[in-house]
């Protein structure tokens, strides 16, 4: 999986196409991820201590992880994600860090 927990991504696909967000939360086994913002439903909650008066709540929905593009740093524009592994100076092992295709930004 290329998308994690606070990244930039647009939704390509589905009724919230075009829309922008964080990322709240990512289920890797089922594919699908938590944007802020996007995939609003109402759900009917019955009183509980958390909410006492009960009534309809609005909270984002899940989304499959192949309907969203990570967003590139350094343009804000949709792009697909490479991976490129680069030594480091301080430990002096190879670590996998995730690079935009159209910039060759890493992120």
């Amino acid at each position: 999986m290329n998308i994690r927990k606070n990244d930039m991504v647009m939704v390509i696909a589905g009724n919230s196409r075009g829309k922008t967000g964080k990322v709240l939360k990512v289920y890797p086994e089922k594919n699908r991820i938590i944007v802020e913002g996007v995939a609003i439903m109402k759900r009917h909650t019955r009183p509980n201590q958390k909410n006492p008066q009960g009534g309809i709540v609005q909270r984002e929905q899940t989304i499959h992880i192949s309907n969203v593009m990570l967003l590139d740093p350094k343009t804000s524009e949709p792009t697909r994600v490479g991976k490129k592994f680069v030594k480091d100076e301080t430990t002096g092992k190879k670590k996998s860090m995730r690079i935009s295709k159209a910039t060759e930004e890493m992120f």
